[in-house]
């Protein structure tokens, strides 16, 4: 039986980083936003070794955070997963290739994990990859989510904004999610403590795009295009901020449009669902 899931997209604007030896319970704490633009996930079980594997946007590819979930729940497949976002630009791809695969698995052979059992395989999945600390926990509850704790649920507790603005976002590159949140994390860590407390204090999207451009900057992750892009919808009375991990801004409603960029644009959502043929 070949079973389908969407995924959205999911954009961190700032986190925390926590590590620990379970990978269900290591993660981040932070804040971020889900995106309509997402990752659709179709699975077909296989019964020969060898047939399974993965494939991105009709490219066969490595991706240790599915084969992580498909190893878990014990049954071989071949996961095709289509998407029009950025790859390694901060949009969760991977995250959501791994929740995606998850949740269409269990559903394709009637696996019977309870959803809590299933985001918990995803995250662990890619927390060992090294891809991601709160990406799937983050596109399974879907909107404006706040992790207030790490790790996947229950431990890892989730609150959010109650608030479904349209975004814009625009792409300059990449940056390796391994390398940063494998290196030194205090400073990150600290500023994205600080920020947590800073939207915790005031909890709007105002807020939580004040702290998001802070935590940028204090963290050191800002490039100069970033940082272009950002002041330029500021200076149009606009909102911006950096997606973590990588070199793109995102923007509530039009702000990158009117501020002269070809942006794409997309809505804050629900979390990931299965999906019929």
């Amino acid at each position: 039986m070949t079973a389908r899931a969407f995924v959205p997209g999911h954009v961190t604007g700032f986190f925390s980083v926590h590590a620990h030896d379970d990978p269900v319970v290591a993660g981040s704490r932070g804040a971020g936003l889900a995106l309509s633009d997402g990752v659709t996930v179709t699975v077909d079980p296989v019964e020969t070794v060898g047939d399974g594997g993965v494939v991105l946007d009709g490219d066969s590819v490595e991706m240790p955070a599915v084969t992580g979930v498909v190893e878990r729940l014990g049954t071989d497949a071949r996961v095709v997963a289509e998407t029009d976002l950025p790859i390694s630009a901060g949009f969760g791809v991977s995250g959501a290739c791994a929740l995606g695969t998850a949740l269409a698995l269990d559903a394709a052979t009637a696996g019977g994990h309870t959803e809590r059992e299933l985001v918990a395989v995803a995250h662990a999945s890619e927390v060992e990859a090294g891809t991601g600390l709160g990406d799937v926990v983050g596109q399974a509850r879907g909107g404006m989510p706040i992790r207030l704790d790490p790790g996947a649920p229950p431990r890892g507790y989730l609150d959010g904004l109650p608030a479904r603005p349209d975004v814009e976002y625009v792409t300059f590159g990449g940056l390796d999610t391994a390398e940063v949140i494998g290196g030194d994390t205090e400073t990150l860590s600290r500023a994205g403590e600080e920020a947590l407390e800073t939207l915790r204090t005031s909890p709007t999207v105002e807020t939580f795009m004040r702290a998001c451009r802070r935590f940028s900057r204090e963290a050191g992750l800002q490039t100069d295009e970033v940082r272009a892009a950002i002041e330029d919808v500021q200076s149009v009375g606009g909102e911006a901020a950096m997606a973590m991990l990588g070199q793109t801004v995102f923007a509530l409603d039009d702000g990158l449009s009117r501020a002269g960029y070809d942006a794409r644009s997309c809505r804050v959502t629900a979390g990931a669902t299965l999906v019929g043929e």
